[in-house]
């Protein structure tokens, strides 16, 4: 996988799987499942493996076999967070505990009545910090994302457990998500992007990231820069079996402009990746 194309991977089968078990058996039988289907997914999923030794190896400079363990147990937590994700949906989350580093900076974003937006990455999962923080800071969180998601498992998962806790803004080539951003954030409302991956052909912006090249996304720097609203890099990483470890930055409040935005995001991704370096959940070539 030279690139990511935008879609989440998995099958309609393996999400009826573990929805079934997660009712039936619990969370903790899932887990154990996913020691097994992870497992496999490392041993059979060559190119993502490549990436993710790759990553660690040459950018973080984790020794062989220290790499490999670390890869094997990347899989096995993404593998979790997708579970906690179905389990949320379907009320298990008071199982779950979780901390929230500068969680007064949210509070303070929201009380400015501007709305804010959040800026976040694929370390950890930022969608259980949405699932977790409804209702609690603000009525409404929208998380802009491609979709392109595979229908039939959106359906599935949908009428399973009754869909997500946020709202979703589904970035579209007319730029009609532009419009839903503004609309949200007039009515204080907080908008979350991932700001780490881009598609092929879109506009990105070159920065050092880790002691190399990497390509990120222009948009949501420019979206940051745009709107009068305060900016927050934000985080939701496990730091547990059933724990979550949430964080928010100092907001930006005076206007900057895109690179500035990206130079301050890249340093705290940075920041977060070498604290949970087995929750990069970028199964490319990052650097290519």
């Amino acid at each position: 996988m030279s690139r990511w194309d935008g879609k989440t991977k998995g099958s309609l089968t393996g999400y009826k799987i573990f929805l079934f078990f997660i009712k039936t058996l619990g969370l903790g039988f899932a887990y154990g499942l996913l020691r097994v289907v992870t497992y496999y997914y490392y041993l059979f999923a060559a190119k993502p493996r490549e990436a993710l030794l790759d990553f660690y190896q040459n950018t973080l400079h984790i020794c062989g076999s220290d790499a490999r363990k670390m890869a094997r147990r990347n899989f096995y937590i993404f593998g979790q967070t997708l579970v906690d994700r179905a389990a949320f949906l379907l009320g298990s989350d008071r199982q779950f505990s979780h901390v929230f580093e500068n969680e007064q900076y949210l509070i303070d974003i929201r009380d400015a009545g501007k709305g804010g937006v959040l800026l976040s990455a694929h370390v950890g999962n930022w969608e259980t910090a949405g699932n977790l923080l409804k209702g609690r800071i603000t009525p409404t969180i929208n998380i802009v994302m491609l979709d392109a998601e595979v229908e039939n498992i959106k359906k599935y998962m949908d009428l399973s457990t009754g869909g997500s806790r946020f709202k979703v803004i589904a970035i579209k080539d007319d730029l009609s998500h532009i419009i839903s951003i503004r609309n949200a954030l007039v009515n204080n409302e907080f908008v979350a992007i991932h700001a780490d991956r881009y598609l092929e052909g879109a506009k990105f912006i070159e920065m050092d990231f880790l002691g190399r090249k990497a390509k990120f996304p222009y948009g949501p720097f420019v979206i940051a820069s745009k709107f009068n609203a305060p900016v927050t890099f934000v985080f939701a990483a496990k730091d547990g079996k059933y724990s979550y470890h949430l964080s928010c930055t100092k907001p930006i409040e005076a206007k900057m402009k895109p690179e500035e935005i990206a130079q301050l995001y890249v340093e705290e991704l940075e920041r977060k990746v070498k604290a949970f370096p087995e929750q990069w959940f970028n199964y490319f070539n990052f650097f290519q």
